[in-house]
């Protein structure tokens, strides 16, 4: 006869798989009714049946439940293979329900008038059954999980020119130079002592996003310069900090006293760069200025653009305004002959290009809050006077010459919130363009629009004529701008040396084009796309994709993630109830799945292009995203959000409003299976990934903080430098890391305060000491951490 507690542990039991076998009955029936898998069902029936009896104490639950077990792990390989994070949901309540079952005390809460021996056999029969698919487990976790290993090709150029003119131990522009390609030729950190790097100084700025005082997110995405003996930064509020290279003590700050307070309709609260015009040589110090050689401290100037709509041009040598620069005041408005002026709805957060006498600037217009919205022109102004020389707007392309005073530019035109890049040989600037908003409703679009949406487009420095225009989405309906700075870079193919164009794009496609012409150097292809628009739109019939590529495989039913079966199987049920074709599948009034979403599998981080490897680095992203439209009853009721919140994705005169989000579990964690987050490199004369690994922790993002290496989510960018690194801190988890670019293995981390969604860069001292520079402040659409810490890494002295 069973013991009382036997008794009552074996009713307990049973109560607990009954409730899992309804679980699971429920929402097996309703996947299998939307034509997803029937096993949910089945087990869910095979659960009640062992709970029916164990409460009656009948023996054969042994037997039932190892069969159970090893349906489980046959079902479960079949669909993923030697998968752990995919194997754990779909077995783990499974085993730890069967261990409980297996427990002397459970087999003795059973018939005892059974054959004792069939019993133990039974018993026998389902220890041997969960030991095997803990070994399975176990034998799953130890492999090399997603990674795909190999080795970058030896080099393929012997010497590259620097068309850019910056001295090697300088970082001038946003991408170090205006070539964009993240690189540096310096070589003191090297992969051998890479791992004896510590932070050489720390330095705060003091500006900190406060959900208090901001109604708008945070982000803090700035990488730095440095010319001289000086690092130049922006923060979130437009303050322009100057600190010393050295010892990173403060030399001077410049705050534009914001006459506009970030509003509510201002989407983001950023500063990515401020960008440098100047001699070729460092300019003066504060402590070599004389007084007589003051009016002259603006021979070298820094060029800021602010939330405000303001372009301010800065001495770099006092921090003070450059008087003559549109005036005495050094600044030039942005909001000059601007359609739809409202406060917040256009901004720069990125730094201008410089080309040759010319500052370039675009700006950022709101995505989906109404189809009323600022220009998105391209503006090229004179250094020094800051008179308009040319404009570039998208909507009216073959009119560069100045605007006229009374006259505007052409209402929602799509714009360029990145970063460009220039070739002062070619006298070509190349800019990423975004799309028209409502980025997901296209009808109505005029050809002007179609054509230079989602594009990089080429203009001639002098004059602002477009020379050439490649398009990376076309009919772009789910905000794939072109998000990155394209990188420049001389490849050599065949013998020949091609001037090519590498241009990061949020599908994964890594576009790499001849900068003179536009046209593919690695082929591209058209391929064909879901044609199942919204009423009343139309989808492009074709897609291009690039033959260096990082697109993920297609999402299937048996990619859908949870914890537990019960959440996975809601993300299953999920994925049977939104509509999904693919890549490119369009929004739609149903809801679909938009993989990879729009957060990017690359975004403004980009890229990192090695000229003499001829390879490139960077950081791949893969997250779904769902987007719903909502039928608007008028132009200006709200449907997806309330009074007083931010109005973004109402699409105010728009037909549909837009519900948008990451494709996320009852959890709160994404449906699709991880990793999330790799780092990669690619030969870019052939188009070959030479490797692929996870990337990052779950420390930062889960309860519990355990590093878990998951591969998650990161945004920000890669930099690297001639010795055979490269350095990312973008990642969701607060640390920066350094890898060997030959092979992508991690060498070096170091914990970082806050989160690091800003792009390192490097740099040599007064000293001759090679500083590496990471930025750790927090970014608000991300949920990292806040903060203001400006971190130099060196190697310690005398070595």
């Amino acid at each position: 006869m069973a013991r009382p507690h036997e008794t009552i542990y074996g009713r307990l039991l049973a109560g607990l798989i009954f409730l899992t076998g309804l679980a699971l009955l429920g929402g097996g029936v309703l996947l299998a009714l939307k034509g997803g898998s029937w096993f949910y069902g089945l087990s869910g029936i095979t659960f009640v049946v062992a709970a029916v009896m164990i409460f009656r104490r009948q023996a054969r639950v042994l037997w039932l439940y190892s069969a159970l077990v090893v349906v489980t792990l046959i079902w479960a390989l079949a669909e993923v293979g030697l998968d752990w994070w995919q194997l754990a949901p779909r077995g783990d309540l499974v085993i730890a329900l069967g261990v409980l079952l297996a427990m002397p005390w459970g087999v003795r809460g059973l018939d005892l008038s059974s054959d004792s021996r069939a019993r133990e056999a039974g018993r026998m029969a389902l220890i041997g059954v969960l030991t095997l698919s803990i070994v399975v487990a176990l034998i799953a976790m130890v492999l090399p999980w997603h990674d795909f290993s190999g080795t970058l090709p030896v080099t393929t150029a012997a010497s590259v020119t620097d068309m850019a003119g910056v001295p090697d131990g300088e970082w001038r522009a946003y991408g170090r130079t205006s070539l964009g390609d993240r690189y540096s030729p310096l070589e003191q950190i090297t992969p051998q002592n890479v791992s004896r790097l510590q932070v050489a100084w720390t330095y705060h700025t003091g500006d900190i996003g406060d959900a208090k005082r901001d109604p708008v997110e945070t982000t803090y995405e700035v990488t730095p310069l440095m010319i001289g003996e000086t690092v130049y930064l922006c923060t979130p509020h437009d303050l322009v900090i100057a600190i010393d290279a050295e010892t990173g003590v403060e030399k001077w700050r410049f705050d534009p006293q914001l006459k506009q307070p970030p509003r509510i309709d201002t989407q983001h609260l950023t500063c990515r760069g401020v960008s440098y015009a100047g001699p070729a040589t460092a300019p003066a110090t504060t402590a070599t200025l004389s007084a007589a050689s003051a009016p002259d401290s603006c021979a070298a100037r820094l060029f800021l653009p602010t939330v405000d709509g303001r372009l301010i041009a800065l001495s770099t040598v006092t921090g003070r305004v450059c008087p003559g620069f549109g005036g005495p005041s050094g600044t030039v408005s942005l909001w000059a002959n601007m359609p739809n002026v409202k406060s917040g709805s256009y901004y720069s957060t990125s730094p201008p290009v410089i080309a040759g006498g010319l500052v370039v600037v675009g700006g950022a217009v709101n995505d989906n809050v109404s189809t009323t919205e600022p220009s998105g022109v391209i503006r090229a102004f004179d250094i020094n006077t800051g008179a308009l020389v040319w404009n570039w707007d998208s909507g009216n392309p073959d009119s560069t010459t100045p605007i006229a005073a009374n006259a505007t530019y052409i209402a929602n035109s799509p714009n360029s919130w990145s970063i460009s890049s220039y070739d002062p040989k070619l006298g070509l600037i190349y800019v990423p363009t975004g799309n028209q908003t409502p980025d997901q409703y296209g009808a109505g679009r005029n050809p002007n629009t179609e054509k230079y949406s989602a594009a990089i487009v080429a203009l001639h420095a002098e004059t602002g004529k477009v020379a050439w225009v490649f398009q990376g989405t076309h009919h772009d309906l789910w905000d794939m701008d072109v998000p990155a700075q394209p990188s420049l870079v001389d490849l050599t193919i065949g013998g020949r040396t091609a001037p090519a164009l590498v241009a990061p794009t949020k599908q994964g496609e890594i576009f790499v084009l001849n900068r003179e012409t536009g046209e593919p150097v690695l082929p591209v292809t058209e391929e064909p796309v879901s044609q199942a628009a919204a009423p009343g739109d139309t989808a492009a019939p074709t897609q291009p994709r690039s033959a260096l590529s990082f697109n993920p495989p297609p999402l299937t039913e048996a990619s859908m993630w949870g914890l537990t079966p019960f959440d996975q199987l809601l993300c299953r049920i999920a994925f049977k109830s939104l509509r999904y074709d693919g890549r490119s599948t369009p929004p739609s009034e149903q809801g679909s799945i938009i993989y990879p979403g729009n957060f990017g599998t690359f975004n403004w981080g980009g890229v990192a292009v090695d000229p003499v490897r001829q390879a490139v680095f960077g950081m791949p992203v893969y997250l779904a995203f769902t987007s719903q439209l909502l039928k608007r009853p008028d132009a200006t009721s709200r449907v997806v959000t309330k009074e007083g919140d931010p109005p973004f994705n109402e699409n105010f005169g728009a037909p549909y409003a837009a519900k948008l989000g990451t494709f996320l579990s009852p959890l709160g964690l994404p449906c699709q299976a991880p990793p999330w987050g790799y780092v990669a490199a690619a030969d870019l004369t052939t188009g070959k990934i030479a490797y692929r690994h996870v990337n990052g922790t779950v420390q930062d993002l889960s309860p519990v903080p355990l590093p878990i290496k998951l591969g998650v989510p990161g945004i920000g960018g890669p930099m690297i430098t001639k010795s055979g690194l490269a350095f990312l801190s973008g990642t969701l988890d607060y640390y920066v890391r350094a890898y060997q670019i030959d092979t992508g293995q991690q060498l070096w981390e170091s914990r970082l305060p806050a989160g690091g969604q800003a792009t390192p860069m490097t740099y040599l001292s007064p000293s001759g000491r090679q500083f590496v520079i990471v930025v750790a402040g927090g970014h608000g659409s991300t949920g990292t951490k806040a903060g203001d810490s400006i971190i130099a890494y060196a190697l310690p002295r005398g070595n």
